[in-house]
Order: C-alpha cells, then structure tokens, then sequence
C-alpha cells in the first residue's frame, strides 16, 4: 500500500534527482553550503527584503534552500536541500543539513526554481522545526508569514510570527507556497560533512564547533 509518508518520500527523490547539479568533485553537502551563500548573497540585494539585517538579528534560527523545485505534470512535487542555523550563546551555529519536501494532485504544467529561507523568529518555531517531519501550516499555534505585501505589520506589531518566508523564484508557476512542506532532518548528510557521527541538535546546539561552516556563519554576521 502507497503510504503518503512513502509518497512525499517519493517525490522528495524524484524531484532532487530532476534538481540534482551536474557530478563535479564536490560533495552534495558542500554544494549545498555553496549555494546557501549564494542565497544569502541574492537576498542581500534583494529590495523586497530591506530589513532583512532586521529580521536576522531577532531570529532564533534559519532555514537557507539554495533549490528548491516545484513541477511537474498533473502530479506535482516540490522539494530541496538546504541547512539549518541556530543563534548560540557563542553566536551563529554550525550548518545542520535539512530538506524540504511535498506533494500535491491537480492539474498543473510548470516547473519553477526558488531560493527560499525562512526565518524562524521564535523558540517555538524553532522547537517546530526541530520536531520530526515538522509540517508547515500544520502545527497549531505556529504562526507563518510569507515575506511581501502587509509583512511589515505582522513584524512590527506586539508579537512576532513564529517563521517568515522569503522566496525569489523564476519559471511558470505564479506564486510559491510552503504550506504543507514537511522539513526533515538530515542526519547522514551532517556525518558525511563533518566527518563523524553527529546529530542535527549536536550542530545546531554548538557541539560541533567545525572551520567547515565559517564561512557561511560570517554571511550571515554580515548581515549585522
């Protein structure tokens, strides 16, 4: 029986392989680590994100996808791979390895490439997001913003949402929702990258405290 935890896993892996970059010498890992530097350079320009140094210096965590892709024919999926970052006592974590996944019916033709980070303002987001195949839109009381038009209010006013969005995406879908997205982490990815046994926590908690995420952590301090 097609279970849908099989079923996301399914296009989880279908749509990293249509996603996937040409062999290089590289590990999928570092590519990943590349691209989330990208992003941050592109956000960094980007206007619809002025406050973005803002946002950075109130979060408790970030979620940096350099790729993510949504198409596909009558059956659609959306997924990609990116890391994950939590503010320490000591300042910014090494890079935990998460993914994103979904899927979804309907009648749809496109393919479109994103960038997306979310930034995740408070603890409860981040506890969220730390829990097991955490689901976006899901989990009650998380609050979830998409970066654009009246974000401003919702980020100024008495409370902060728990995550915000940022997306800039190219192709044929129109808009970019993550509602739904299950973010899993990775835990064979963090080993392969740091070179020993570890935990997505034992990262994002500071236990590991490796050179091979520094220059992704002064990115994000550039920000202020």
């Amino acid at each position: 029986m097609l279970t849908r935890a099989k079923f996301i896993g399914g296009a989880l892996v279908s749509v990293a392989a249509l996603a996937a970059p040409p062999a290089r010498a590289q590990s999928a890992q570092q590519v990943t680590i590349d691209g989330a530097r990208k992003t941050l350079a592109d956000l960094h320009r980007d206007k619809a994100f002025g406050n973005a140094a803002k946002l950075l210096r109130q979060a408790h965590a970030v979620m940096i996808v350099p790729r993510l892709i949504k198409g596909g024919f009558f059956v659609g999926g959306e997924g990609g791979n990116g890391v994950v970052m939590a503010r320490t006592a000591h300042g910014w974590s090494d890079p935990a390895f998460y993914a994103i996944g979904a899927a979804s019916f309907g009648l749809q033709i496109g393919l479109e490439q994103s960038e997306l980070i979310l930034l995740i303002m408070t603890q409860k987001g981040l506890d969220g997001v730390l829990h097991d195949e955490f689901k976006i839109g899901a989990q009650a009381g998380i609050a979830v913003v998409t970066l654009g038009s009246g974000v401003e209010g919702a980020i100024g006013g008495p409370t902060l949402p728990d995550i915000v969005v940022w997306s800039s995406s190219t192709g044929l879908y129109g808009g970019l929702t993550i509602d739904g997205s299950i973010i899993r982490a990775e835990p064979n990815d963090d080993s392969a990258f740091y070179g020993r046994q570890v935990t997505s926590r034992d990262v994002l908690f500071g236990h590991v405290n490796s050179p091979r995420g520094s220059a992704l952590r002064r990115d994000i301090d550039a920000f202020g």
